[in-house]
């Protein structure tokens, strides 16, 4: 029994759109076994990692494409999945290992003119509502960089960077998936597979320019996020340079005090005392006092970074 499977037909000809998603090993297996579908492609379709592709095969023609995915609760929320379109005459069979916003729009019937009285115009469809997603998706993307990035410029915190590592891998995700789908497009209209007609022709065209748009913008929203990341590892190193700087000051200052006081250590009299007289005691530490003072202000007095300071105030 097909659990994940519904069959619908949304076409005045009787013909069926079969949407397999979340689909399990048993129901790969049913399907394998009712329509006679060759195990190496079912593999292929749920293998979460497969590049955009369209062949033919005996009886019918298959095209896997990329489609987006957000899953709220997972470090990267934005991922792709491949789901796969076999093309019978009077069927088509969507296959997919997962489920995502694509399919519930087609599904729920949310896209204007959807027929299944041309089949090659299914996929095209598909493939524009993939795009559609994926402009959304950048989009907030980008509002959530934004958002990371003004939390970081309060205070930088691993939590925050690691949020922009995943969406760099979003990012990457969406940038191959988008050139997996245009070179999809692009073979669609060379290899005549499907066999478009003139209509199908200009919408393959706008998808071309949408597809093209989304990975501009994924290619942009990458470059940006990586310089975001590159700038502030470059403030987080600054920063330990100073802390650095300013432990070296300090231990070389210490050194000065620790050198004073092991001279007068090894079994010498101190300066100015008889008996119990302390005179000797506060002699060594107003020496030790005034010896870290003068260090301190030597080693943090730098007279080229002030005349540089005053060079650039009157520029």
């Amino acid at each position: 029994m097909l659990q994940n499977v519904k069959k619908e037909e949304i076409a005045p000809d009787k013909r069926l759109w079969i949407d397999a998603r979340n689909v399990t090993q048993s129901e790969i297996k049913t399907l394998q076994d009712e329509y006679g579908l060759d195990p190496d492609l079912l593999m292929d379709v749920i293998d979460p990692d497969e590049l955009s592709r369209i062949e033919s095969w005996d009886g019918y023609n298959l095209a896997i494409m990329r489609l987006p995915v957000f899953t709220p609760n997972s470090d990267v929320s934005y991922t792709t999945t491949p789901i796969g379109a076999v093309i019978f005459p009077e069927k088509i069979i969507t296959i997919c290992w997962t489920d995502c916003e694509v399919l519930r729009d087609i599904s729920e019937n949310r896209i204007k003119g959807l027929t299944l009285n041309d089949f090659p115009a299914f996929v095209i469809r598909i493939l524009s509502r993939a795009d559609i997603m994926f402009l959304r998706y950048l989009k907030e993307i980008n509002r959530r960089t934004n958002s990371i990035q003004n939390e970081l410029h309060d205070e930088i915190e691993n939590a925050e960077l690691i949020q922009l590592l995943n969406i760099q891998k979003s990012l990457t995700f969406f940038t191959t998936s988008l050139k997996a789908n245009q070179l999809l497009l692009e073979k669609i209209r060379k290899t005549r597979i499907l066999v478009l007609d003139s209509d199908d022709q200009e919408w393959l065209d706008d998808v071309e320019v949408d597809n093209r748009q989304a990975m501009e913008m994924a290619d942009s929203y990458s470059q940006i996020t990586a310089g975001i990341m590159d700038a502030f590892s470059s403030v987080i190193s600054n920063n330990m340079n100073v802390v650095m700087q300013k432990l070296t000051v300090i231990s070389l200052v210490l050194m000065i005090v620790s050198a004073i006081t092991s001279f007068w250590g090894m079994n010498i009299r101190l300066p100015f005392s008889t008996g119990t007289d302390w005179t000797g005691l506060l002699f060594i530490t107003s020496l030790c006092a005034v010896s870290a003072t003068l260090a301190y202000l030597v080693m943090n007095f730098n007279p080229f970074r002030r005349l540089g300071k005053r060079m650039r105030r009157r520029h």
